[in-house]
């Protein structure tokens, strides 16, 4: 397994995972949508995606969102998606791409790594938490659709 920082020449790698994560997440199948988001957020630099590779074929990936914590007074980090295709999955993957992530994040002055997942993603939890990652008990997270 290679896993690396993708570029923008990698979005047609990356789309086809991209599009079954949002299919995970219960949304319809559209991979030009995905392939357009992905190189939007690839050219604008915007995210950064590490891409994981098993004889050259894309197994997953993960995306991070830069951001700040005006609390903390620093540099924090959205891992906002991990995928791993199912028939690669308790290989490695998942905690590679997630410790990759987490150095990536160390090595550009993050003091955090954030995550959410949904309460009954219990395979992705358990991941997170043989990691290190914490649930918060003490925050709430509300959303506002804006249509």
């Amino acid at each position: 397994m290679i896993i690396r920082e993708a570029e923008v020449s990698d979005v047609a790698l990356i789309s086809p995972l991209f599009d079954k994560y949002r299919q995970f997440y219960k949304c319809e199948s559209n991979i030009e949508r995905a392939s357009k988001y992905l190189e939007a957020r690839l050219t604008n630099k915007e995210s950064i995606i590490f891409i994981c590779l098993s004889d050259k074929t894309a197994i997953g990936f993960t995306q991070l969102y830069p951001t700040f914590c005006s609390v903390e007074l620093s540099r924090i980090f959205v891992l906002y998606d991990l995928y791993i295709l199912s028939s690669h999955r308790n290989l490695g993957a998942g905690t590679r791409l997630m410790n990759t992530a987490k150095n990536y994040a160390i090595d550009h002055g993050g003091s955090r790594l954030d995550l959410e997942t949904e309460t009954n993603n219990q395979t992705a939890q358990a991941l997170y938490e043989k990691l290190g990652y914490e649930k918060d008990i003490n925050f709430y997270k509300y959303s506002l659709e804006l249509e």
